[in-house]
């Protein structure tokens, strides 16, 4: 009878001490974590549902370093995958090892700007000091072939625009993503262009809508300026646009753009040579390229810059030599305004 007593304490016991375990466990598992703002943690290689017990821990995010272990048995699919993860107040253990299973870390985002070129997004990624850089001192070819650019060129494939990425993409990754939205945002500009245009192709308009990116950031301008560019192209007229020209002289150029440079054999200088310049001059937004290929009608031929952003737009060469005198009070030697004879 004794016995029969013992047992049953025993059982007792043993129910009761794995009810208070199992409680405990509960508690422990759906408790929300132990802070009170958002806190970025990062899963490195070779963690593991029983490492990460201790970084918690010692993140005084969870209270028992053995805990993990205990999500591992209850959840073997789950596998932490690695990146820097976003613990919010509300969220539980079993919250946050579900995170860290999904793969979903922290976005961050970059913003690719209009007018720069190929470089200066390079150098943008860099900066951000969580990219990791491959194409910094890649030569043309090199990255044309990492991204996948059907072109010999890089110049002007990349749209400039905002991008999330997670810690430690390449700058690869997010050049492939920026050259995949520029080619379908120029083919479905392309299918509503304007009748009668100049272009051969999509990659002309591009071109020209590099030139207009640098000409001017005002909005209602673009339109405008790319009709005079058109005109001056179905004129027989060379486009005489110094951001081709400074494009060109690349390093050479030294914030002022003299009689020597004007005068540069580079294929980039509209003013030696007629026609579009061999690539875009730099990488655009949608606008731009709109503007290219929705152009509005003015019957001008010039246009100067007035200093506060915006130009002067002139019909005839009398009143753009007035224009000029006007808002740059001296006058730059007949480069820009000289029609062609033939092309």
């Amino acid at each position: 009878m004794a016995l029969i007593k013992w047992f049953y304490r025993v059982v007792f016991l043993s129910i009761t001490l794995s009810a208070l375990l199992a409680g405990y466990l509960y508690v422990s598992l759906t408790a929300p974590a132990e802070v009170t703002n958002q806190v970025e943690f990062e899963v490195k290689a070779g963690d593991t549902a029983y490492s990460l017990g201790y970084e918690l821990t010692e993140k005084s995010l969870i209270a028992n370093p053995y805990l993990t272990r205990v999500v591992a048995r209850l959840h073997p699919e789950w596998v932490p995958k690695v990146g820097k993860y976003a613990i919010k107040p509300e969220m539980n253990l079993l919250d946050i090892m579900a995170l860290f299973d999904s793969g979903q870390s922290i976005f961050y985002s970059i913003t690719l700007l209009e007018g720069k070129t190929t470089r200066d997004f390079l150098l943008a990624m860099q900066a951000r000091g969580n990219i990791t850089m491959t194409l910094l001192d890649a030569k043309n070819e090199e990255i044309v072939k990492q991204t996948g650019i059907d072109a010999s060129h890089p110049e002007g494939q990349f749209f400039a625009n905002t991008y999330r990425y997670h810690e430690g993409d390449t700058d690869v990754s997010i050049l492939k993503h920026a050259h995949e939205l520029m080619t379908q945002t120029l083919d479905d500009l392309w299918q509503k262009k304007a009748k009668n245009l100049p272009y051969k192709s999509p990659y002309e308009a591009l071109i020209m809508a590099s030139i207009i990116e640098k000409e001017t950031g005002v909005a209602y301008e673009r339109p405008l300026i790319a009709r005079v560019f058109i005109s001056r192209l179905e004129k027989g007229m060379r486009l005489q646009t110094d951001p081709t020209v400074i494009y060109g002289l690349g390093d050479l150029f030294n914030g002022n753009l003299t009689r020597k440079g004007l005068q540069d054999s580079s294929p980039y200088n509209t003013y030696r040579f007629y026609g579009l310049p061999p690539t875009p001059i730099a990488n655009v937004g949608r606008e731009a390229i709109e503007a290219a290929l929705n152009p509005e009608p003015t019957k001008a031929l010039y246009f100067v810059a007035k200093g506060d952003g915006t130009h002067a737009f002139s019909n005839t060469l009398k009143e753009h030599n007035r224009a000029v005198r006007k808002y740059q009070f001296k006058r730059r030697e007949d480069y820009r305004s000289t029609p062609a004879k033939t092309k």
